[in-house]
């Protein structure tokens, strides 16, 4: 016989299969299957196999080692009964039912089979009963839903149920298999707007996750009645209607985790579909059918979706798609002047969105080819809408460029260089009609910068621009061109010495702003503008200054960050930082000063209003007048405008209100806590740190269920343990740890939350610090989590110093240090009677460092140390009770518990007095006798 005789090996196999070692018999059966010719045979070790597969729960081997078997012999009743094993085990229940039933025909009488048939036919049976009553539920509801006669609050619930059914994959399957898509279209077409939010929103549900389910949808609802609901002029429904195509484009575009066979695979493949929604989607641009609201949607998903997320994926054929398709549909929606007649419904942010898209795609273009042909599309669409005898064609051609300079700047900047733009636009400002001006005014501002391509500007913009201000007596007007000037005219930055153009003071030209900023007669857009104006001048230490000791100013600030025009939340965010003074400093040399002087070199400055007591004098009035509320509202603007840059100087401006602890209760009570959670988790790193930090120092000292109300409060443990980070500041790891603490020592659910997020090694290596005060931070929270399970484990297992070093920092001279040391010893000892005896052999000075504790005069200690001794007397090692009776411990313990009762002092005094009586329980002393 060779090595590879199958029979052997199968025999080698069943020797393992007896002796329990299941690996191996697995091991030879395999080898076996390889080399066995004869087919019954081969069953014979296909079912011995299904066995030992049974045996390691692999349920799914299990099965299809039976089926082999039953395949060579249909009545092989071993197999089969295996087989019926692992199906139901994988919840087949009705596959595995009609296996035990072959059995049952083969073998009537015997009585596991009989027995089995019994069970699993019972449960077939219950699990029939839920499902039918899921079903009738799924036909109830939509019954209430479509029956006119019903109370509204009736179909309001059942229109809540349904969606929540939705939302989980067994709900979902149930209202697509009764009809529920066609149902949900008759919600649709009765029109009544929460009909159809309901019918969207329970759509959205059953197309997360489910590749399949989702393509269905698609097709029997159908692409353009989806657009067509997106475009009803209804905010709400224009963006659960977006939140269905973001569902399907991530369920389509491998969102979805499911194993599908081959045949299915080839079936689901979804590029037509994805292709057929985005043409829909750039569709919907520039129709004037569709409102403002489903505008901004349609915008929003081509930005989310288009641009490559990652920039290893090299390729950006869905953005060049994009471009050949719809870019000018894009430049149209740019290019509207709604002051004119005949334009596309728009919001107040739709343009901005529209230059936000067009600058994330041109930056995921690769190559030079790439970005002139961009260049091109956009030069030759301004070129055909100029038109001098058509002045609002002219109009619409000045926006556009306006809307590239605030999008991807270098083809505006470009653009505005190229040969007579800029006189026409010059042209424009002296018009009579307020609209003409309006728009060249505002082309003017926004290629006004020191980067310009056009020679004129870097000439002429001030001269020309003063002169609209001093000649135009539309207020209108006079504040635009004051933001052009105001920008061209800050290049200082908060350099003292650097002060504004001649023109008045910069202080004059802010109190100008703030006028206009407090008057109710001027529309919306315009007021914007003054901000937009302060958001330059605010540079300026004089002008915070000033512009903080105006509430009213403050006020209307931030009314209008809360509107629903949220084009101002940039501008808004940088007069923030300017105010709370949150930016990055430079460094001011002393070295390089001296240079410079002796040079003649330009000296940057410091304005005495920059120091110290001015920035939490400012800080104080911004909160004051309700700064957190505005923040809180602005943090939930749309993410295309809310940008990664405007977010982050959000995160600074947070950071630097929540610098004194005693204003946190404020920002709290204003929702601040939850406000700052997705600035945590999302936007720069420098961003997510600064929140983070924040979110830290309100941890620390707010009550969580307050600060971060509901599931929220679970979401903050991340950005903190972010914080522990080692290449973190000192400041960020202590108030991490402060935070940490304040969280453990709430619930055991957040307890949980903390270990799972990997923060026990951070917060151990912070025991070990030299700076006292993380050293005592992150005893104190390690203290508040000792009552953990994990953390305990943690203790018990060997190998380590963690137990050795809560015993020595009971040790130290530090009353803070030693009440967290000892309270973490006294709780794990208690939990883990094992680490009392490993107390005892982590150091020579265990017994020392106790009776330290035990004698302390801070009684909080004193009594951790006393709960130790009873915690050591009472872990079941006798040996050691013996050892502490027979030390001095014994006198410590009898003189503080034979003390007189006294209310200061009485929890160390019955703490003294429990650990003598249980020494007597253990028989190590007499009890006491009263002298006669």
């Amino acid at each position: 016989m060779t090595m590879g005789d199958p029979i052997q090996l199968k025999d080698e196999g069943n020797k393992h299969f007896q002796a329990g070692d299941i690996d191996k018999a697995i091991e030879c059966y395999t080898k076996a299957i390889k080399e066995c010719k004869d087919k019954n045979t081969l069953a014979v070790i296909h079912r011995n196999r299904s066995a030992c597969y049974l045996k390691k729960e692999n349920y799914a081997s299990a099965a299809s080692d039976a089926s082999k078997a039953i395949d060579i012999d249909a009545a092989d009743i071993k197999a089969l009964y295996r087989r019926c094993q692992a199906l139901e085990k994988l919840g087949k229940l009705d596959m595995a039912f009609k296996d035990v039933q072959r059995c049952a025909t083969l073998e009537p009488k015997n009585k596991t089979f009989l027995e089995t048939l019994r069970r699993l036919g019972a449960e077939i049976q219950a699990k029939l009963k839920t499902t039918f009553s899921t079903d009738s539920r799924v036909q109830n509801m939509f019954d209430i839903l479509l029956n006119e006669e019903m109370e509204k609050d009736k179909r309001e619930k059942a229109a809540n149920n349904l969606i929540v059914l939705s939302r989980e994959d067994a709900g979902a399957e149930r209202i697509f298999q009764n009809n529920g898509v066609p149902l949900l279209l008759n919600m649709i077409e009765t029109g009544k707007p929460e009909m159809i939010l309901a019918a969207i929103r329970t759509l959205s549900g059953m197309c997360t996750g489910h590749k399949a389910r989702a393509m269905a949808i698609i097709h029997m609802v159908g692409v353009d009645k989806m657009c067509s609901i997106m475009a009803i002029d209804n905010e709400e429904i224009a963006l659960a209607t977006c939140n269905l195509f973001q569902c399907i484009n991530d369920s389509l575009t491998g969102g979805d985790s499911r194993e599908y066979g081959k045949e299915e695979a080839l079936v689901l493949d979804a590029s037509k579909d994805l292709k057929t929604i985005l043409l829909s989607l750039l569709e919907m641009v520039a129709s004037k059918k569709v409102s403002g609201h489903g505008r901004d949607q349609a915008l929003n998903l081509l930005t989310k979706n288009v641009p490559r997320k990652d920039r290893k994926d090299k390729n950006n054929s869905r953005t060049l798609f994009t471009i050949d398709q719809g870019l000018k549909k894009i430049l149209k929606v740019c290019g509207q002047v709604p002051e004119l007649p005949d334009q596309l419904p728009l919001t107040e942010n739709t343009q901005l969105i529209a230059s936000v898209l067009l600058n994330k795609l041109y930056d995921d273009l690769t190559c030079d080819p790439e970005r002139n042909n961009f260049r091109d599309v956009c030069d030759e669409y301004i070129k055909s809408k100029i038109d001098p005898n058509n002045m609002d064609k002219t109009l619409h051609a000045v926006n556009v460029i306006s809307g590239l300079l605030q999008g991807p700047f270098d083809v505006g900047n470009a653009l505005v260089g190229h040969q007579g733009i800029m006189e026409m636009m010059v042209a424009l400002c002296g018009s009579e009609r307020e609209v003409d001006q309006m728009v060249a005014v505002e082309a003017l501002i926004h290629s006004s910068t020191k980067m310009s391509r056009a020679s004129f500007i870097i000439t002429n913009g001030v001269s020309l621009l003063k002169d609209i201000y001093k000649k135009t007596t539309n207020e209108r007007i006079k504040i635009r061109a004051l933001v052009g000037l105001c920008k061209l005219g800050s290049a200082g930055g908060d350099d003292y010495s650097l002060r504004q153009f001649a023109e008045g003071s910069t202080e004059k030209l802010a109190k100008q702003c703030r006028k206009w900023l407090c008057n109710p007669q001027i529309d919306t857009k315009t007021r914007k503008w003054a901000i937009e104006g302060l958001a330059y001048l605010s540079n300026d230490a004089d002008v915070k200054d000033d512009f903080v000791e105006d509430e009213l100013a403050l006020k209307a600030m931030f009314e209008l960050a809360k509107s629903r025009d949220k084009t101002i939340l940039y501008a808004v965010a940088c007069t923030l930082v300017n105010c709370t003074n949150c930016y990055d400093k430079k460094e001011i040399i002393p070295e390089l000063v001296q240079l410079a002087k002796f040079s003649k070199q330009h000296v940057p400055e410091q304005h005495p209003k920059d120091k110290k007591d001015f920035i939490e004098k400012r800080v104080k009035r911004l909160l004051k007048a309700g700064v957190t509320s505005a923040l809180a509202v602005m943090v939930k603007a749309d993410s295309s405008i809310l940008t990664d840059q405007t977010k982050e100087m959000l995160a600074r401006v947070f950071l630097a209100l929540s610098e004194d602890a005693r204003d946190r209760g404020t920002i709290v009570a204003q929702g601040g806590g939850k406000a700052l959670i997705p600035l945590a988790l999302e936007g720069t790193d420098t961003g997510k740190v600064k929140a983070s930090h924040a979110l830290a120092k309100i941890a620390a000292v707010s009550n969580p269920e307050i600060a971060f109300p509901g599931e929220r409060m679970y979401e903050v443990v991340r950005p903190l343990v972010s914080l522990l980070h080692t290449d973190r500041e000192g400041i960020q790891n202590f108030e991490a740890l402060k935070g940490l603490t304040n969280l453990a020592g709430y619930s055991e659910k957040l307890r949980k939350k903390i270990v799972k997020e990997k923060a026990l090694p951070d917060i151990e290596n912070y025991m070990f610090e030299e700076q006292d005060q993380i050293r005592q931070a992150a005893t104190e929270c390690m203290c508040n989590l000792v009552t953990c399970k994990e953390v305990q484990d943690r203790y018990l297992e060997d190998g380590n110093d963690k137990m050795k070093l809560l015993v020595l920092l009971c040790g130290e001279d530090d009353d803070k240090l030693q009440i967290a040391a000892g309270g973490a010893l006294a709780m794990i000892t208690a939990a883990q009677k094992k680490l009392c005896t490993k107390l005892t052999r982590v150091t020579p000075q265990w017994l020392e460092i106790l009776q330290r504790l035990c004698l302390h005069t801070n009684p909080n200690i004193q009594h951790r140390g006393i709960v130790i001794v009873y915690n050591m007397l009472n872990s079941d090692d006798n040996e050691l009770a013996k050892k502490l009776i027979e030390s001095e411990m014994l006198e410590i313990l009898s003189v503080i518990g034979k003390a007189a009762d006294n209310p200061k002092r009485q929890e160390v005094i019955d703490a003294a007095r429990a650990c003598l009586v249980k020494a007597m329980d253990l028989d190590l002393i007499k009890p006491f006798t009263s002298p006669s």
